[in-house]
């Protein structure tokens, strides 16, 4: 109506605009990844990784951080937590911008529909990370933010539709219920 129409005006006539989400694909070939079981949180050894292995390997894929241990880098000895299978390929999509929750909750359906048909895959998972300064962490909560502004939550789905949730926030922050 009316309001809509003004609104409009106004972002206009200051000059602003929607920005569309960036989308990067990238293929990482021969990765290292864990061993995971869906039914073990912990992991086990020479059988499965913990779910705290899992966060912290996937945040050196993400960062693109060598996994191969050699002693002459400067940057990182991290390497791909034990168990672990090399696989051939791996696909990274990141989408960089503002997102809606419908949008999220899409994405995770039509990630989950993925396994409907037979995948080599075991696993796969869907990270989404908050704006560091955003003003609401989770729900109507006010967003701390002392050192790392920290709020996201990832989802790890299994071939069998099993899934684990994990979350991270800021030292001031709390979890949702």
């Amino acid at each position: 109506g009316a309001e809509g129409s003004t609104l409009m005006s106004y972002f206009s006539k200051n000059q602003i605009q929607a920005l569309k989400p960036k989308i990067t694909f990238s293929t990482l070939r021969d990765l290292q990844c864990p061993v995971l079981e869906s039914n073990d949180l912990q992991g086990k050894p020479d059988e499965s990784c913990s779910t705290e292995e899992l966060f912290e390997w996937l945040g050196a894929v993400w960062n693109q951080v060598s996994l191969d241990n050699k002693s002459s880098s400067f940057l990182s000895t991290y390497c791909c937590p034990q168990p672990n299978t090399v696989v051939e390929k791996a696909f990274l999509c990141t989408i960089t911008g503002f997102i809606i929750p419908e949008k999220i909750i899409h994405l995770l359906e039509q990630l989950c529909c993925y396994f409907g048909e037979p995948k080599l895959a075991y696993w796969l998972t869907l990270t989404v990370h908050g704006f560091a300064d955003s003003p609401v962490s989770w729900r109507e909560s006010e967003h701390g933010f002392h050192k790392g502004g920290e709020n996201l939550y990832n989802f790890v789905i299994f071939r069998n539709l099993d899934y684990w949730l994990q979350m991270a926030v800021g030292t001031n922050d709390d979890c949702p219920p």
